[in-house]
């Protein structure tokens, strides 16, 4: 290579440089500054790796004064090149190279190829691969959801699915305590991120859930929420932010937040939503006299975001007109008159029975009742009915009748913007048994109680003394003892206080010689994975947990079945969310609950009330917060001693009555149509059965070890199951997507990954995948290759290409073109004599017979061929070009059918279910020309080039 000052060069390893200038050239060296990028390099001269720039005739190029001009001739004189052509005023230019814009980088892959960049064809091979991956994505029934860490219970995926899918869903998500409302709620969040039908989502809670949520979206949805509170707002607006709410896109609030800044709320309000969504609704105090300011801050902020979800665990049971204030939030044009709307629930008793009778083992006698028929043909017209009673003859009628209840469903009822599943209609949970635990209290206890706090003296560690409680307090000996007794089992104990946690835990390791760990509030997320890590591990692993009250929520330990609650919370849901941590689905054991107390103590009183009047131990409560404030006063002044024991024997009785009446209050109310619409079995287990199919697991991790083997990302065994990734001393890019300095450690299996959120679970919806992927399609990496293959049909000598096309079609995201023009690749082989080869020369075939060719020589070969590989591309394009109409003529076909069922099954549903929203049906009308629109722009272009030698 001979080097002369003034000559531009572009480097084969750094071409996001830009064009380089020769600055001088000394001692086998050449020194070569880069003025794009503000760089200087220097290489040995008889082994730099770069290419000498050199434009030809006909190329489009500009100045260093961004003056473009077509070349027209090139002139050499003493190793520089001169560049003569005309430009957009049609003035003569003669312009030296060293002028040439510096910032011009080769992204097409002819520009590349002929530039001397020229790929390793494993790279090219990856590139092709990637596109491939992300079409089977783009196809995929569950696309979106599969990047969840969580378990594939039948019930979460189900309303996941169902509810993502909708243009701006606006439903009310209302499981019973244990069932994972937010881990539905996730779900549906991350489907409408990944598929472009939502970029800003807002999330509001109550202040005590704020550590949970944002926990909860991360570890196992790999989603940043950014938590805004009043300090971080002034300091976003102080630094110049005219409205701090638009400078994140995921953003978690409290509601707190908003009752007490106005000027934050009305902020927030003008900030567009894609999405909202608001934890524990039930709290939302409305009536048609009286309106809480709670309220009314969800209110403006749902009138102005497009979807909408309300999460609650107490829906209509507890109150028809609390329940009809939280539907007025989803649709305030739907639902605007309690009177009507109660109304209107009454007319949906006879569709339950009708639903009853289908569903019973006596339905052929149903059928064949002219009444029965007469009375379905009122609720799903003559047709629907005519079309059951055929399928009836057929070869399954028990399809039918399945058909027959989906269409009671879909038309009646709220189960359009009403989700519900209790635990007696999801199998899984295990049965919950409480131990008492009675100790004598302390001398040092009993003599403080006439001064102490109501919390004192639930808390007795708070009055024995910070130096002196843990020798003196009975339950730190009866727990010592009790551990030793069951060194084999893993046990988790939550107390109220993080003070009291790290001290425990302390005394427990030192003095008594249990393997332990501490989780609490004041831990980062880091030392709290270590943590749970620690205490999940089975052979090495700590025997014991001990977690604060706030430290111990959004993490779940199922694998664990003993419970020693060590102080009782005085808030019933409190003690439901403790319990909550090992009563899960998946929980292969019945939960032991152990309760030490001090005999006769506020402790005592507070465990029979919970005990023997809510059964809140052994039984869910879904009601529990609601009978505590009915019986406030009388249970305070019980623990407070002042009330006699007959006194709180009628407290017990009270609190037992109200309990039963309650929850029968709550069975009563139970709506069937919105149980069976918010689970569908058939639906369910197979969307549960798509799910498994497209993890795909060993495809992926195949294809994540080709990738940081090509970027130079180290990894090695960690197990059997998990990988350790840490960046490489020699990486392609300096920050690898998703990967820390520090590295990670990462599982491709989902149940290592839910008994170990240390690790990283890497699934094809994982930023660190769909970064790599973004990385290798956005940028030149593997879109020109040069390869010899030995075929003997093939004359040697004889020049082929190999081009790989894609389809292009611009549309906004919400729209999801790709259900009916997903990435889709074209791909060609041509040779010089205008043979289409592709279908003989496979990819797979190609893969087995390419043989890589000397960077140098390969660079002279293209140089030597330019005019030949342009007669080839141009080929190329044409024979891709007649794919192209046919692939899209397909598309609008399929899109057009699909489009219209759709908008006609959702008028024929608004017509008979008010709760079919008219602006679904205009954005279906809408889209259906929107998408006819962006499919008549698609074109090609040019993804890849490989350059194919016989020899």
């Amino acid at each position: 290579m001979l080097f002369v000052p003034g000559q531009r060069w572009v480097s084969n390893t750094e071409s996001e440089l830009g064009l380089g200038i020769v600055v001088e050239v000394m001692n086998r060296r050449v020194d070569i500054s880069f003025p794009a990028s503000g760089e200087r390099r220097t290489y040995a001269v008889d082994n730099a790796p770069l290419n000498r720039v050199r434009y030809e005739v006909g190329q489009q190029v500009s100045t260093a004064d961004e003056q473009s001009f077509t070349v027209s001739e090139v002139i050499e004189e003493r190793h520089c090149l001169f560049y003569r052509g005309l430009n957009e005023q049609g003035e003569t230019l003669t312009v030296p190279e060293l002028e040439l814009n510096s910032f011009v980088q080769f992204s097409k892959p002819q520009d590349r190829l002929f530039a001397g960049q020229i790929d390793k064809n494993r790279a090219f091979q990856l590139r092709c691969e990637t596109l491939e991956h992300i079409r089977h994505q783009q196809l995929s029934a569950v696309r979106g959801l599969l990047g969840a860490r969580v378990q594939l219970l039948p019930h979460q995926l189900y309303i996941a699915s169902e509810t993502a899918n909708r243009f701006a869903p606006r439903v009310l998500l209302a499981d019973e305590v244990g069932l994972g409302k937010t881990i539905e709620a996730g779900l549906v969040i991350h489907h409408q991120l990944m598929t472009g039908r939502a970029s800003r989502v807002l999330i509001v809670v109550p202040d005590s859930l704020v550590h949970q949520w944002l926990v909860e979206m991360l570890r196992r949805f790999n989603l940043y929420f950014s938590i805004f509170d009043a300090q971080r707002c002034q300091a976003l607006t102080e630094s110049g932010a005219d409205n701090p709410f638009e400078e994140a896109q995921l953003v978690l609030c409290s509601l707190s937040t908003f009752t007490e800044h106005q000027d934050l709320h009305q902020q927030a309000v003008a900030a567009r939503w894609d999405l909202m969504v608001v934890d524990e609704a039930h709290h939302l105090a409305w009536s048609p006299e009286q309106v809480s300011p709670a309220y009314q801050c969800v209110e403006a902020l749902a009138q102005t975001a497009q979807g909408l979800l309300l999460l609650t665990a107490t829906p209509e049971q507890l109150g028809i007109e609390s329940h009809f204030s939280r539907l007025r939030l989803l649709d305030p044009d739907r639902y605007y008159d309690v009177e009507k709307f109660i109304a209107e629930e009454q007319n949906y008793q006879p569709v339950n029975e009708l639903v009853q009778k289908l569903m019973a083992d006596s339905v052929a006698e149903h059928i064949a009742a002219p009444a029965f028929i007469s009375q379905l043909t009122q609720y799903l017209g003559d047709s629907a009915v005519a079309h059951l009673q055929q399928e009836l003859q057929g070869a399954e009628p028990q399809q039918a009748i399945n058909h027959a209840i989906e269409l009671l469903l879909d038309q009646h009822g709220t189960g359009r913007v009403l989700f519900r599943n209790t635990r007696s209609s999801v199998a899984g949970f295990p049965d919950r048994h409480l131990h008492t635990h009675p100790l004598t209290a302390p001398s040092e206890y009993t003599a403080q109680l006439a001064q102490a706090e109501l919390s004192d003296s639930l808390r007795p560690e708070t009055l024995l003394g910070d130096e002196q409680w843990l020798t003196i307090d009975p339950r730190v000996q009866w727990l010592s003892g009790w551990l030793r007794e069951r060194r084999s089992h893993k046990v988790l104990v939550i107390c109220a206080r993080a003070e009291t946690a790290l001290d425990l835990e302390l005394h427990l390791r030192l003095k008594e010689g249990v393997q332990s760990a501490v989780f609490h509030e004041g831990l980062s997320l880091v030392a709290r994975d270590r943590a749970a890590a620690y205490f999940s591990d089975d052979e090495d692993g700590a025997q014991v947990l001990i977690c604060s009250e706030i430290g111990s929520e959004g993490r779940n330990f199922q694998f664990a079945h003993h419970l020693v609650l060590f102080d009782l919370p005085l808030n019933p849901d409190l003690l439901e969310q403790r319990i909550g941590r090992l009563d899960r689905i998946g929980q292969r054991h019945d939960v032991q609950i152990h309760c030490p107390y001090y005999q006769g103590s506020a402790q005592e009183t507070l465990l029979r009330w919970y005990h023997e009047g809510l059964n809140a131990f052994e039984k869910t409560c879904p009601a529990g917060n609601n009978i505590y404030q009915q019986v406030e006063a009388e249970l305070l002044a019980c623990l407070r001693g002042e009330a006699t024991d007959q006194q709180l024997a009628q407290l017990l009785s009270h609190t037992q009555q109200i309990s039963e009446q309650t929850l029968a209050a709550l069975q009563q109310g139970r709506d069937r149509l919105v149980e069976l619409n918010s689970f569908n079995e058939a639906k369910a287990e197979r969307v549960v059965a798509a799910f498994i199919a497209e993890e795909r697991r060993h495809e992926l991790a195949k294809y994540m070890e080709q990738v940081f083997d090509l970027f130079g990302v180290d990894q090695e065994e960690h197990s059997a199951l998990s990988t350790v990734i840490h960046p490489g001393d020699h990486m392609l890019c300096h920050n690898f997507p998703g990967l820390p300095e520090d590295g990670m450690t990462a599982t491709y299996q989902r149940e290592l990954a839910l008994s170990r959120e240390d690790i990283q679970f890497l699934t094809w919806e994982h930023p660190m995948v769909t970064g790599a992927m973004d990385m290798i399609l956005g940028g030149e990496l593997g879109n020109t290759a040069l390869a010899t293959i030995k075929l003997p049909p093939i004359k040697p000598g004889t020049l082929m290409l190999e081009a790989v096309f894609t389809v292009q079609c611009t549309a906004p995201p919400q729209l999801q073109l790709h259900r009916y023009l997903p990435l889709t690749t074209i791909r060609i082989v041509v040779d010089a004599n205008n043979n289409d080869l592709s279908n003989i020369l496979s990819a797979q075939r190609l893969a087995k017979l390419v043989a890589k060719v000397p960077k140098r020589v390969g660079q002279d070969l293209v140089r030597q061929t330019r005019k030949d590989i342009l007669a080839l591309i141009e080929q190329a394009e044409t024979l891709a070009t007649a794919q192209q109409q046919d692939i899209v003529a397909s598309a609008q076909q399929n899109m057009l059918q699909q489009q219209t069922e759709e908008t006609e099954r959702l008028k024929a549903l608004a017509q008979r279910n008010p709760n079919i929203r008219q602006e679904e049906i205009d954005f279906q009308l809408q889209a259906t020309d929107m998408l006819s629109a962006a499919l008549q722009q698609a074109r090609i272009k040019l993804e890849a080039v490989r350059l194919l030698v016989a020899v």
